[in-house]
């Protein structure tokens, strides 16, 4: 999730702005998460399963 569409709940404030000190912590830790750090194990596993699947289908053409 990014943090420019969750609300702070100390502050009632977009955490993007970083009105409060809760606000400010929790942009910094978001922004430090890195690339897959919203991605859920489902998601990971679907994406395996589909490049299985063009591995396979691009075995069968060649």
């Amino acid at each position: 999730m990014t943090y420019d569409r969750l609300v702070c709940a100390n502050c009632a404030s977009p955490v993007s702005e970083g009105r409060c000190p809760v606000c400010r912590a929790s942009r910094e830790r978001l922004q430090h998460e890195g690339l897959f750090a919203g991605v859920t194990p489902a998601t990971l596993a679907v994406l395996l399963l589909a490049l299985v699947a063009v591995a396979l289908f691009a075995h069968q053409i060649i």
